[in-house]
């Protein structure tokens, strides 16, 4: 049988560059800090590391306001880091991935700033400029995600230019050849330097409605709907993002991408509805995947994750290979989210489901989120808008009980963001040396799944069980079968399976016959090879 590609039987691990290791002693994290880190990361057992951007940037949206593609920021190193550090990594059999950000640049691009100096500059059509309308407003009724109209007018010429976030990113034309041509070459230039793969952020904005018409008003309003931005839930979302043309584009960044042998591409779409969310695989020659955010919103319902399993799998199309998401950079802790024996739980389900799981920095070993004092805030959406900022949980990676967590120096002043007051007790020296630590759960589940088949190649089928307890097995042909039951409450459950826990939250019922019972939060991995499996479900 052929080896599933990396992509499909690995783990992805993500990094913000700025909080992982400050290997120069000024509060910032870097790329040469990632490359001494680099052996915690292969012994964990992930298979690639995906980086948040690591360009050069104004940092007014910490790197997703990108003043040039083909370099690094000085505050991470230099493109010899960069190199250094994919050279270190394929040396330990960990992939690469960056950040692709094709919506917009910063307004401090040279891009932005010939397309901005004329209306007859050749750049001027490389970003989205219209005239207003005769009343002197706006475009059109768009708003940005983070607040406002989402169109800067520019006294000079008259003219507004369109910006889906901050006024200082503004949105590139997608349709405009020359730009197309340049941005994907930016693919072919980090894949030239052995980049492995792309996370691609906001994709579905790349293309928006050709005639800027304006967005309806929402049939209903839920505020919750979009956390960043009230204003957003009061109009549907058709014509300022996912035109159908972004398909088109989709394939036009695959088919480079398949110039290169095995490099992948995951894009942050958001979308619920399991058939458009499944389109943007576009038959195999579309993204690689779509990532999968739907158990962001379930929190710790039974119910509801075994809806999302089961419907996720119908959806996929013929070859599509799924993916899980518990945990980024733009939402809260899943330890302070969900709870702190919740997540335990979560996490069992997140690396033995079927598909591709990401771990988010820290959330091995429990990192909570971090009150920053308004005065310390460093996000801008969380200086605009009180209570809604994401600097929580980005704050500096805790490696040990000393000053700054060994995330800097002992002697650094201070770091970017505070450092969370229970470093002292939580962090990776500690609880590398803990048997019934977090860590030492991620470590044996990760292990456990990169030795078995059935979990990084095999088959799913949700089983019927207690209301309380998600449960599935995992199968492969001619390997072990497994069952995977999660208690998620906080009373006892039982799920009636003969085999051996191999895994679990509680590390002392391996390798034991399990007896059905679950204590409150509990998740175990029972071996079942004695049973034939089904395939009910993928």
């Amino acid at each position: 049988m052929t080896e599933p590609l990396w992509w499909k039987r690995g783990v992805i691990y993500q990094i913000y560059p700025r909080s992982f290791q400050d290997s120069n002693g000024d509060g910032v994290g870097d790329l040469a800090g990632i490359t001494s880190r680099l052996d915690y990361l292969a012994d964990l057992g992930v298979d690639a590391i995906w980086l948040s951007p690591h360009y050069p940037s104004p940092q007014e949206d910490f790197g997703y306001d990108i003043a040039d593609y083909l370099d690094v920021d000085p505050e991470y190193g230099t493109l010899a880091d960069f190199d250094e550090l994919v050279m270190e990594a394929h040396k330990r059999d960990l992939r690469v991935m960056v950040d692709f950000v094709p919506n917009h640049s910063s307004s401090a691009h040279p891009w932005f700033i010939e397309s901005a100096s004329s209306a007859d500059n050749p750049k001027r059509d490389w970003y989205v400029w219209r005239d207003p309308k005769p009343d002197g407003s706006a475009p059109n009724n768009w708003v940005s995600v983070f607040g406002g109209p989402a169109w800067q007018k520019d006294d000079k010429s008259g003219q507004y230019y369109l910006h889906s976030f901050l006024v200082s990113q503004p949105d590139l034309n997608w349709r405009n050849p020359e730009l197309e041509r340049e941005m994907l070459d930016v693919l072919r230039f980090w894949m030239d330097r052995g980049v492995d793969g792309f996370r691609i952020d906001v994709a579905q904005r790349c293309l928006k409605d050709p005639l800027l018409r304006d967005n309806p008003p929402a049939a209903s309003i839920d505020p919750s709907s979009y956390k960043f931005n009230p204003e957003w839930a009061a109009t549907d979302h058709i014509y300022d993002s996912a035109d159908p043309d972004i398909h088109l584009l989709f394939r036009k960044f695959r088919s480079v991408l398949d110039e290169y042998p095995e490099r992948f591409s995951i894009a942050e779409i958001h979308e619920w509805d399991w058939k458009r969310w499944a389109s943007y695989f576009g038959d195999g020659q579309g993204l690689h995947m779509p990532f999968n955010f739907a158990p962001l919103t379930a929190g710790v319902d039974p119910g509801r994750l075994r809806e999302i399993i089961v419907a996720m799998e119908a959806a996929l199309p013929d070859g599509a290979w799924p993916n899980w998401v518990l945990g980024n950079h733009d939402e809260r802790r899943i330890a302070t989210r969900l709870g702190w024996e919740e997540s335990k739980a979560m996490a069992v389900l997140l690396l033995t489901l079927r598909g591709t799981p990401t771990i988010y920095y820290g959330d091995e070993i429990g990192m909570v989120e971090t009150d920053i004092p308004a005065e310390l805030q460093q996000d801008p959406y969380g200086r605009r808008v009180p209570g809604q900022g994401r600097d929580g949980c980005r704050t500096p990676m805790q490696w040990s009980a000393a000053t700054h967590a060994g995330f800097s120096s002992p002697d650094t002043p201070s770091t970017w963001l505070p450092v969370h007051s229970n470093h002292a007790d939580q962090n990776v020296d500690t609880e590398s040396k803990d048997p019934a630590s977090r860590l030492a759960l991620y470590r044996r589940l990760l292990q456990l799944r990169r030795a078995n088949p059935a979990f990084h190649s095999g088959s799913v089928e949700v089983l019927q069980s207690d209301s309380r307890v998600v449960a599935f097995r995992r199968s492969h042909p001619g390997a072990d079968s497994f069952v995977v039951a999660a208690n998620l409450s906080d009373t006892p459950a039982r799920h009636e399976v003969d085999g051996d826990v191999m895994g679990g939250t509680d590390h002392n019922r391996a390798p034991t016959t399990f007896n059905g019972h679950l204590s409150p939060w509990e998740a175990v991995v029972v071996k079942t090879s004695n049973l034939e499996p089904r395939t009910t479900n993928r």
